[in-house]
Order: structure tokens, then sequence, then C-alpha cells
């Protein structure tokens, strides 16, 4: 009972621990012959009838409820599932009325750890994953894990940005994760569906976590590439591997939008702002409130008038600007040529007549002298 009730150990996930132990403790004061060393090619024996001939005392049965859309599927794949099961004693049963699923122990039954990898067995089928796919998780070196992402993220626009982020783009992200944790992934609603190894699952959990609060898969995949390259190399197992992972910083980019009315607060002072005056104390001091009832209306009447002329003078300068003639360039006066600019006459007159004289694809008479001793050397050859 205990061999199976414990969890299972394979050689990638005894490096990885002592990695770790490594990392933690620094190599101060630990002696190389007390750390655990794995030999190639060792397993755990499995656990067989052998180990409890007697069986089990209680009867122990696990439920868990199934989606509607996975009816069809589950009602296709069941008999496979609960031959799968019966190997090992195990009664499996689908209630499509109350659309449950429960797998319970029969006398047979001789491995207690079975119903707990049958309960997951349910579990994973109820997630969206394949029975093939599913079925690895009687296997002893199997475990899963169901990450719950649903709460992590309150925007669901934001939610569903990050979880295709997981999955990639044509689902290469996700496909990556897997070969580097040698686990299977099934991405399906508010909840992640991990299948493999135990230190795969570690991993698994980590990168979806970390991609649901803003950090890129890609950073976690780089570190676990660098990690699987350092873990084949025997020298570097017992050593820290900090100084070989990339350190990435995260960088906040989106800066908090200023408002374009600033508030500037007024320095604090314990005594009360003072009292504002009143529409009789404005009259008082301007002496309007001893005028008489006639004074006060004419005084009205004449701001009135006031504010009128104003806004017909400002109405009548708009109007004005119609007809204000708008401002002429002034004339250039042509500049006198300097004697430096002046055309020599004499000169253009002479070049006029030499061209004239020369006609038009005729040779020059040095030309012309030159042809005549090339002809004469010619005749003479």
């Amino acid at each position: 009972m205990a061999a199976s009730s414990r969890a299972p150990l394979g050689k990638e996930s005894m490096i990885a621990e002592n990695g770790l132990w490594n990392q933690k403790k620094g190599n101060r004061g630990v002696d190389e012959s007390e750390l655990l060393t794995v030999p190639d090619g060792w397993k755990e024996p499995p656990f067989t009838k052998d180990d409890n001939p007697r069986g089990l005392l209680e009867e122990s049965s696990f439920a868990t409820l199934f989606p509607k859309y996975r009816e069809a599927y589950l009602k296709e794949c069941w008999p496979l599932v609960q031959k799968a099961l019966h190997e090992h004693h195990i009664n499996a049963t689908l209630d499509l009325i109350e659309g449950s699923m429960t797998v319970s122990t029969t006398k047979k039954t001789f491995d207690p750890y079975i119903i707990i990898r049958a309960r997951d067995l349910i579990k994973l089928l109820a997630r969206s994953v394949p029975f093939e796919q599913a079925i690895r998780i009687l296997q002893d070196d199997t475990a899963c894990d169901i990450i719950k992402i649903g709460s992590l993220v309150r925007n669901k626009e934001r939610f569903v940005k990050r979880r295709q982020r997981l999955i990639g783009p044509k689902g290469s992200t996700l496909k990556a994760l897997e070969l580097l944790t040698n686990c299977y992934i099934m991405v399906q609603g508010n909840t992640v569906s991990a299948l493999g190894p135990f230190n795969g699952l570690k991993e698994v959990r980590k990168v979806v976590l970390d991609t649901m609060k803003n950090i890129h898969p890609i950073y976690n995949i780089k570190t676990l590439m660098i990690k699987r390259e350092l873990s084949k190399d025997s020298e570097l197992r017992s050593q820290n591997w900090e100084r070989f992972l990339p350190q990435f910083k995260h960088k906040n980019l989106n800066k908090r939008k200023e408002p374009k009315k600033k508030t500037v607060k007024k320095e604090y002072t314990p005594f009360p702002p003072p009292q504002p005056e009143s529409q009789i104390d404005k009259e008082l001091a301007s002496g309007e409130y001893f005028l008489k009832e006639s004074q006060k209306k004419q005084q009205r009447m004449e701001q009135i008038k006031a504010k009128q002329a104003e806004a017909i003078s400002k109405r009548q300068t708009e109007r004005n600007k119609a007809f204000i003639p708008p401002k002429e360039k002034p004339v250039m006066k042509p500049q006198k040529a300097s004697a430096e600019t002046k055309i020599d006459i004499a000169v253009l007159k002479e070049k006029v007549k030499a061209a004239k004289k020369k006609k038009l694809g005729a040779l020059t008479a040095e030309e012309i002298k030159l042809k005549m001793e090339a002809d004469e050397k010619k005749q003479k050859k």
C-alpha cells in the first residue's frame, strides 16, 4: 500500500530534484557522496496483487459532473473506459439523466491508489481530454493537474487574449510547451488540463499562471530549453544553474494617462476661508444702496446702452474688414548690369562667323591635313 500511495519518481524528476537541492543549498557543506544518484534505466517496480493479497477493507467511490456537449463523446467511448478500469477491478457508471460519471472500488481491488487515478480519469474526460490521452493516467509514472484560470483575470476580454497567448498562433506555443515538458496540455474554457510526468506538470503550472499574470510564455519556454540542455551535461547537474538562466526584467510601458486639467492642491491652513460678500455688502461698498429706485433704474439703463454701443462698434469693425484692401507687394526695380557681367559683342560676332564658314558635319582644316598625310602614307606602302 505504501509503494502505491507515494508519487513515483522517474530519472528526469530525480535529476531536477538534485538540481533544485543544489540551488537552494548552493553546495555549502554538502558532500557529493550523500547526494541521491539514479542509475540509468531504473524504474520503480509495479504494484501487484502480491503486495496486497487481502485487498481493501472499505469500498470507495468518486463522482463528477460533465457538460452537456460531452454527452455524445462519453456515450461513444464509455465501453472502452469500463474495459480499461475493469482490468484494475474498478466499476464505472455513466448517468446521462443526471449528467455524472461515477467510479467505485470492488472486493477484488488490491491497489488502494487506483481509485484516485480513476477519479482523475473521469475528471479529465469531463474537461474535454480525449480518451486516448486520459487513459494514460492509470500508469504509475503519469499524473494530472487541472489548473483553474477563470478567476485570475477580472476583465473578460483580457482573459481571452491571455488564454489565446498561451495557445499561440495555430497552437505553436502549446506544442512547444508539450515537447519541453513531455506533458499533454488541453485548454478548455476556464481550466487548463495537463497530463504527464510530475516534473513536467510543475513547469506547466508555472507557465500557465505566469501567462495569466501578463508574462509572455516565450520567456519561460526559453528558460526550459536552457534547463533541458544543462540537464544533459553530467558535470553541470550538480551545479547552480542561475548563471546560465536568462534574467528578464518586467517593463511596464503603459503609463497612466494624465488628466488635461490638473487640480493643484492648495496649502493647508487651519483658518476657514473668508465669508463671501453678500449683494447688500457690495451695494453698500459702491454706494448704490443709498440711491433711489429711479436712480438705480437709470443707472442700469446706462449700463445696458454702454454694452449695446460696444457690441455695435465691434460688429461695425468686423464688417469694415471686408473693405480694407490687402497690402500690395513692393515693385522690384530692375538692377543695372555690372561691368563684370557685360557681354563682349566683338568676340561673339567672330564666333558666329566661324560657325557660318564651317558646314554642318564638315572636317576642320587640321583634320583635313591629317587625313591627307595618312592617304599619302598608304599610297607609298
